[in-house]
């Protein structure tokens, strides 16, 4: 019980000083385990499950969206990549397609990946202006 307390207290404090970069990366590696999860139920058959860990990764897909600044091209590109895969992922669902959610993923994975990038120059940047 005492070590389940302390690991609720590490991610809440995780969750509490992470930058706004790296919300946006927790929420996309998020997205990526709930969907190795809905995949595996589905090669299960375990259709609740699947279901539940679809509904959560489109959830997560959702607050992405409401993060992008659409008056600019590449926030643009986003919500339209974004919207494509919540359809998707609601084809997913209701096919219980394993395929589509592996497709999904690697969308995923890309944007996450090429998030990290972007989260480890910030810290370079921000090395660079302290001084350190």
């Amino acid at each position: 019980m005492a070590y389940h307390n302390a690991q609720q207290v590490y991610l809440r404090n995780q969750y509490e000083t992470a930058s706004p970069a790296e919300l946006t990366l927790q929420l996309y590696n998020g997205a990526i385990r709930f969907l190795g999860q809905a995949r595996e139920a589905i090669e299960r058959q375990e259709i609740e499950t699947a279901n539940d860990r679809l509904h959560r990764t489109q959830d997560i897909i959702q607050e992405l969206m409401l993060t992008l600044d659409t008056s600019v091209n590449v926030g643009r590109q986003l919500e339209a990549l974004y919207d494509y895969m919540l359809f998707r992922l609601t084809q997913a669902n209701v096919k219980k397609d394993a395929a589509v959610v592996e497709e999904v993923t690697g969308l995923l994975t890309e944007l996450r990946d090429a998030w990290k990038e972007v989260v480890k120059y910030a810290r370079q940047q921000a090395s660079v202006e302290a001084g350190l």
